[in-house]
């Protein structure tokens, strides 16, 4: 099983208020994400909140989904990545890292990815555009205990050199991937 690992739990620092809540196309940005992941191939979605989990978790229970606070969330980003796995059940397969300030990364790109992982037996899948790695990384499960060790500094970039020959890099097509807001002018730019 699939899981995907949407993660929300900063503090939106350079954007000077929570982004996950900010207007996008018809709803919020965490919105916006959350409906493309559950668009896709992914069979259950884990939601990581941190900072604003008060006023994300009534916006988002509307949604097929599990929620999941992470009280180290000021740690960084790799601290909700264990967090969320921590929380996944034993016989989850995989999971597909997501970030909750991406609504541009389509159903199809997180398809592609999915496909990948399922045909062609890697375990760390990478959508890239260009030559620039983005999101949402997929990664198998065998992995769950690393990531306990990895360097919160380096974050899941060790892993993926660590495990090179395990890698797969699929060319998404989507620029979606690279991008993300992280201040008012990002989010601006972004409309």
């Amino acid at each position: 099983m699939i899981w995907a690992l949407l993660l929300a739990a900063g503090e939106s620092k350079r954007m000077g208020t929570p982004k996950q809540l900010l207007p996008f196309g018809r709803t919020t940005v965490i919105e916006t994400a959350l409906e493309h992941i559950l668009a896709s191939a992914a069979d259950r979605t884990l939601v990581v909140l941190g900072a604003v989990h008060d006023r994300l978790e009534p916006l988002l229970k509307r949604f097929p989904v599990s929620l999941t606070v992470n009280p180290d969330f000021r740690e960084g980003m790799l601290s909700s990545v264990r967090w969320g796995i921590r929380h996944l059940p034993p016989d989850a397969g995989a999971a597909l890292i997501c970030l909750g300030d991406q609504p541009w990364i389509t159903p199809e790109t997180i398809d592609r990815v999915i496909h990948a992982f399922k045909t062609t037996g890697r375990g760390l899948v990478l959508p890239v555009y260009g030559k620039a790695g983005g999101h949402p990384l997929l990664i198998d499960l065998k992995y769950r205990e690393e990531i306990e060790s990895l360097n919160s500094a380096v974050g899941l970039r060790e892993l993926l050199s660590r495990h090179f020959e395990d890698v797969c890099r699929v060319e998404s097509g989507d620029a979606g991937i690279l991008r993300d807001m992280d201040t008012p002018l990002e989010y601006e730019e972004s409309k």
